[in-house]
């Protein structure tokens, strides 16, 4: 794994420890937190280093023809402003998961389906796929679609959806949190592609700026823009705290430590080798990390979403990154990859 002796792995222990919070319960990974626990929160890096050579076995992810490399873009949280009322300044709904939303479980007869969000409503005595952004946007008052903030920008809010969790910042100075609630069920398309597509944007200006600059230049297209993207991301809100938002796996995420991962390749809560550059440079970011997320455009076995932390810099780094990168799993000893896949 190139650029392993010189990562500082010390940095990654608590994230792992985090980890170990939801992975500890299975039987896979027991012994392995056990052993965490005994070296306590705050072990030299070549303690950790050690630990992680003994315990665990690193399994190179593969994409379609053994494709070693693939898409590593980043993601953070973000910060917006909003409101808990209404106002000619706060327009735009923070919407949580609608009342008549139906969640559709067939995981125990078709084990293939584990993974897939599926999410409909009743029409008549046929369940059928929820409403779609678009629809969303045009029936919005005629649904049990109960709101939590007003946001004062909607492109703003639309990267908060595609971030998955972000702060509030209120009209008194104060901030609140969200987080995640559920989804639509509707497959997460790119709206840079789309804009690419139309011949409004380069590939090398559809970043998250060259989106919001486009929209504050084409506010009258900002809707068709917006649409063209029919899955839509619904929040709760959460406790204030300093750490970081939370991810999948149900633990705080860590700023440059943690990743979104496709679940149905590799399994939630592992430390995953990452060896990729940073944004726009080949210089080398190659460093342990744990899989502690998922995302909607995240799919395949070489295909990771790296948290960059919360704030406008963070944006910044996460809104230019679209790197190459290799992807090892650290497993523990005596397991395999789809041995870990299966439910414990």
């Amino acid at each position: 794994m190139p650029g392993w002796t010189n990562d500082d792995q010390a940095s990654a222990w608590p994230a792992f420890l985090a980890s170990c919070k939801a992975i500890g319960r299975q039987r896979q990974w027991a012994d392995v937190c056990a052993a965490a626990s005994l070296l306590g929160a705050r072990p030299s890096t070549p303690q950790v280093r050690s630990f992680f050579e003994q315990h665990l076995v690193p399994w190179q992810s593969f994409g379609p023809g053994r494709t070693a490399t693939g898409l590593v873009t980043g993601y953070y949280e973000p910060l917006i402003k909003g409101s808990r009322t209404r106002s000619a300044q706060h327009p735009w709904p923070v919407h949580a998961p609608p009342e008549d939303m139906l969640t559709i479980d067939l995981s125990s007869v078709y084990p293939d389906f584990k993974n897939l969000r599926l999410r409909g409503r009743l029409e008549g005595n046929r369940v059928v796929p929820y409403w779609s952004r678009a629809e969303l946007a045009q029936r919005q008052d005629k649904l049990p679609l109960p709101v939590l903030f007003w946001a004062s920008d909607p492109i703003d809010l639309f990267f908060l959806q595609v971030q998955g969790s972000g702060r509030i910042e209120l009209p008194d100075g104060s901030q609140a949190r969200i987080g995640y609630a559920d989804q639509n069920g509707h497959p997460y398309q790119s709206i840079g592609r789309w804009l690419i597509s139309q011949g409004q944007l380069s590939a090398d200006k559809a970043s998250m700026e060259g989106i919001k600059q486009w929209a504050r230049d084409n506010p009258s297209r900002l809707a068709e823009m917006l649409n063209s993207n029919p899955s839509y991301v619904f929040f709760r809100e959460l406790p204030a705290s300093n750490s970081g938002p939370i991810g999948a796996l149900g633990v705080p995420v860590s700023e440059g430590r943690s990743i979104a991962i496709d679940p149905a390749h590799v399994p939630l809560g592992a430390p995953v080798f990452l060896a990729t550059s940073w944004p726009l440079s080949e210089r080398p970011l190659n460093r342990l990390v744990m899989a502690q997320d998922t995302g909607g455009a995240i799919k395949g076995p070489v295909r990771v979403d790296f948290f960059w932390g919360f704030g406008a810099k963070a944006g910044a780094e996460a809104g230019r990154m679209r790197q190459q990168g290799q992807v090892w799993v650290l497993l523990p000893r005596g397991s395999t990859p789809s041995e870990m896949l299966k439910k414990p």
